[in-house]
């Protein structure tokens, strides 16, 4: 037996090149709450093949924190529910202005904590990198000199996340500022109080610009839950939240899947590929979008009049791109690869001066 771990979209590639999946028996998706685009189309299509041609095939889906109801239903499958080990956590809510600052709310509640308790770590949940460097600026000053200072996300490098998660030194204590990447992918060993700044940052698709644009959101409920769990993992903890209990109902129960915000060219051009649209969606894709993302392709030449994919569209699927890019670089040739490459990848001039 063979276990693979890949990513949703090495699945989806797998999935295209082989429909019947003939040497798979098996097929976990984890951390399926994450709710992304690719996540949500593999399992769709897992599904179809299921159904079609592989009533074989054995399918799992594991959470921490989505309905499982509505996955179990979906699926037709049974739900197992597993509580683990967690120690009580209290929530104290700390009510932020409007108009202050996340950096300079989320620095009060940490030195409090640090000058009315000495007893564990602490992990702070910021929207993203901005706002973490900014509130590291105003912590190196004030913080005394048994703290240690971490950031975490995910453009730093691979020896500051090492250094972020290892076990802090005998005597002293550690404050990590991190971004949503320590909700549930990561595990900080002794963390005992989580600072809660109760925002997240999402991918939003802007029809007008063709690209996706990060928008800062309030947190959900099942996301704020993970959060002051990451308290209770050793002993029984703290959870500091920027905002009044009496906020907790107006959060969002879930945080919204990708499929409902993104450029939905990538699905449109996998669903052409498998050959039908008939599919079993956790959340369907918005029928506007989808049509929109249908006329891209169109345009592009990788549909035809039909919405059939053609040899271009095949092309196009073949690489590791958004369609608007790939067809750029199948159209201008080797040349433009440079230019698809900082327009596909992260902000080529990060931390460059600013000229």
């Amino acid at each position: 037996t063979r276990i693979l771990v890949v990513t949703d979209g090495i699945l989806l590639r797998k999935l295209q090149a082989d429909p019947f999946l003939e040497d798979v028996a098996a097929i976990c998706f984890d951390e399926f709450h994450e709710r992304s685009l690719d996540g949500d189309l593999a399992l769709a299509l897992c599904l179809d093949l299921q159904e079609g041609l592989r009533n074989d095939l054995r399918l799992l889906a594991m959470s921490a924190t989505l309905d499982g109801a509505a996955v179990a239903g979906l699926m037709e499958a049974q739900t197992l529910e597993s509580t683990g080990r967690s120690f009580p956590v209290e929530i104290i809510h700390r009510n932020r202005k409007p108009e202050e600052r996340i950096e300079l709310a989320v620095t009060a509640a940490v030195l409090e904590e640090i000058t009315t308790s000495d007893s564990g770590d602490i992990l702070v949940f910021l929207p993203g990198q901005g706002e973490i460097e900014r509130t590291a600026s105003r912590h190196e000053e004030r913080l005394p000199e048994h703290v240690d200072l971490h950031r975490l996300y995910g453009a730093i490098s691979h020896r500051a996340q090492d250094a972020a998660l290892e076990r802090g030194a005998q005597g002293r204590r550690k404050v990590v500022l991190s971004s949503a990447i320590a909700e549930t992918s990561l595990t900080i060993a002794d963390i005992r109080v989580v600072v809660d700044a109760g925002r997240a940052r999402r991918a939003r698709f802007d029809p007008g610009s063709g690209m996706s644009r990060l928008v800062t959101e309030r947190v959900s409920r099942a996301e704020a839950t993970q959060r002051a769990g990451r308290a209770g993992r050793v002993a029984a903890g703290d959870c500091y939240t920027l905002w009044t209990k009496g906020e907790d109902g107006a959060l969002p129960a879930f945080p919204p899947a990708e499929i409902e915000a993104a450029d939905l060219a990538p699905l449109a051009l996998e669903l052409a590929q498998w050959g039908t649209d008939d599919l079993a969606f956790l959340t369907p894709p918005p029928a506007g979008t989808l049509a929109e993302a249908r006329r891209l392709l169109v345009a592009l030449g990788a549909l035809d009049g039909a919405h059939r994919i053609t040899q271009h569209g095949r092309a196009i699927a073949a690489l590791p791109l958004q369609p608007r890019l790939a067809h750029m670089l199948l159209t201008a040739g080797k040349a433009a690869a440079p230019l698809a490459a900082l327009l596909a990848g992260r902000d080529p001039l990060r931390g460059a001066p600013v000229d």
